[in-house]
């Protein structure tokens, strides 16, 4: 399990250079869009509908509904259901401290053994007791991110603890043919994709056996006015298979105008330079999935 969020890195790319020095504005560029990641875990976390939290059992499900939603800004995928089996499940309780009522949180794991608990911010007990549903999803937002930020804690000390595990070990990755590029650019993004992630830890392999990660690239090239095409490059990385683990980990988003049809022969060192960059942003996300850099605060946090 892992909860980190969703990364948007938009980077400009190289300006038609199919030979030739790049231009240097190209390169180390990362753009301004700011840089946030989604690390969904396995299994999901069940959030119960509190039964000792001085709250009526609709005020209980309401509340519920909203840590769900408020876990979920933090790139938890966290429901107000009955868990299954192999779900964490977060168990709220509440109690009086004075003229306020304090929210309790614990984690448990699918076993029902606690894996810790943190608590929320006091909350007047009159506003507590009315139960008002601007009251209850202030309550929500307030304790997700100390939530969030013990199942990180948790996490890491799993992997750190497991020495099989991507904490311990470079990130076998797989990155398949690049798709939707015009002339020679699915294969020269592809190619030098593989060269530039290799270079910076990953194990870069051309298949999804035993791999950790798979990265997509794909282009997309849009017309625009002036005699323009937008090139769209989104770099997707997921995890393989088909059990609860797989899915989207983050991606790279590049963005940039060149002259329509200029990209529809050789790429040449346009491809490098797109590569450069985006290998950069790819790596982030696998070592934020590994636990090697910590998760990165939300865009306007």
């Amino acid at each position: 399990m892992r909860w980190l969020r969703f990364l948007l890195l938009c980077l400009p790319l190289c300006a038609l250079a199919a030979c030739g020095d790049l231009p240097e504005p190209f390169l180390g560029n990362p753009g301004g869009a700011a840089m946030v990641l989604r690390h969904p875990p396995a299994p999901r976390l069940s959030v119960l509908p509190p039964g000792q939290a001085l709250l009526s059992d609709q005020a209980a499900h309401s509340f519920a509904d909203a840590m769900a939603a408020a876990l979920q800004g933090q790139g938890v995928p966290a429901y107000e259901q009955k868990p299954a089996p192999s779900d964490w499940r977060l168990a709220i309780t509440a109690s009086l401290r004075g003229d306020a009522v304090v929210p309790h949180y614990q984690l448990l794991d699918g076993k029902g053994t606690s894996h810790g608990a943190v608590e929320g911010p006091p909350v007047p007990e009159a506003a507590w007791l009315a139960s008002a549903p601007t009251t209850l999803a202030t309550v929500a937002l307030a304790g997700a991110p100390k939530i969030a930020d013990l199942l990180n804690s948790i996490e890491t000390g799993f992997m750190k603890a497991d020495p099989n595990s991507l904490y311990n070990r470079a990130a076998r990755v797989d990155v398949p043919t690049v798709i939707g590029a015009p002339g020679d650019g699915d294969a020269a993004l592809t190619r030098a994709m593989r060269i530039q992630l290799a270079g910076l830890g990953p194990k870069v392999q051309d298949n999804a056996k035993g791999a950790d990660f798979i990265v997509q690239g794909q282009v997309r090239m849009v017309p625009i006015a002036g005699g323009q095409q937008r090139v769209e490059i989104q770099w997707i990385v997921s995890a393989p298979g088909t059990g609860p683990d797989k899915g989207e980990r983050g991606r790279v988003v590049q963005l940039n105008d060149v002259a329509a049809g200029s990209l529809d022969h050789a790429w040449g060192g346009t491809a490098d330079a797109v590569a450069v960059e985006a290998s950069k942003g790819v790596n982030q996300v696998i070592l934020r999935q590994s636990r090697k850099l910590p998760a990165s605060p939300k865009a306007g946090t």
